[in-house]
């Protein structure tokens, strides 16, 4: 292959910070050629989700029978699935296509604290999607939701992955930003016999928009370029802590993460 492929299966963030657009970014950083499948349109910017228009499911499923028809698909990070239907439609296509490696990110609420998972979905994400998945990248919150306990802790986010691990997925990656008792942002990655942490600098910033996005789809993106699990989860925590260190203060909320905070632009729009 002249270059790694991934695909997402999200919705879309008309702001750009996160979703679809957060994905493709990230996917293009990494030296991925991404692919989309649009399960949603949301009208939503930097302070809130103010409409939420979900894709009919049968077209959720062309869309991926479109896909793998004509392109390689080296691996699939999933986002906003909303209902249970598109979940279902989602868990069936990468039954019957075989596809993998498979980074589920359980979205369930925006960063502005708007929901976008109805609650009957939660549990077809748990029974349908989740064994499909090579890892599952809740935060704190969504983990507690699918454990059904609370994550305050590390302890209780070890706790919680063990729950989510008997659910069928081949690892889980809680991400601890705000855990209690930690001076460092704490990520804990849990596997069948084995487990990681990964520590780094908390950074003080409201400028978080598609954080949950942006590091499900290094991770997919490092997959796809052929690394192992511990190692592309590494790589993209690194990635994301410059993009957040980096993140732009648009907009009167939660400003995006930087993609490309490694490059200023100049040479492209001077046509260079």
């Amino acid at each position: 292959m002249p270059i790694p492929t991934a695909l997402t299966i999200a919705g879309s963030d008309s702001g750009g910070g996160a979703g679809i657009q957060a994905d493709l970014k990230a996917f293009e950083a990494h030296g991925v050629f991404g692919m989309s499948v649009v399960t949603a349109i949301t009208a939503q910017n930097t302070r809130a989700v103010t409409a939420v228009h979900d894709v009919p499911a049968d077209v959720v499923t062309a869309q991926i029978e479109a896909l793998v028809d004509d392109l390689p698909i080296g691996a699939v990070k999933t986002g906003m699935l909303s209902s249970p239907e598109i979940v279902a439609a989602v868990a069936r296509a990468i039954e019957d296509h075989e596809l993998a490696p498979v980074v589920v990110d359980p979205v369930m609420v925006s960063k502005s604290g708007d929901e976008l998972l109805a609650p009957d979905a939660v549990g077809a994400v748990a029974t349908r999607l989740l064994p499909l998945a090579t890892v599952v990248t809740p935060n704190a919150h969504e983990a507690a939701r699918l454990a059904a306990s609370d994550v305050r802790t590390l302890d209780d986010a070890r706790r919680a992955a063990d729950v989510i691990l008997r659910l069928g997925p081949g690892a889980v990656l809680v991400k601890g930003g705000h855990l209690d008792g930690e001076a460092e942002a704490v990520d804990l990655l849990v596997w069948g016999d084995g487990e990681a942490t990964f520590r780094q600098e908390r950074i003080d910033t409201p400028h978080t928009h598609g954080t949950g996005c942006t590091y499900a789809s290094a991770i997919a993106a490092n997959l796809a370029r052929g690394l192992g699990l511990e190692e592309a989860v590494g790589r993209a925590r690194v990635y994301l802590q410059q993009a957040i260190r980096h993140a732009l203060p648009l907009g009167g909320g939660h400003g995006p993460t930087r993609h490309f905070w490694f490059l200023d632009g100049t040479e492209a729009w001077r046509g260079r």
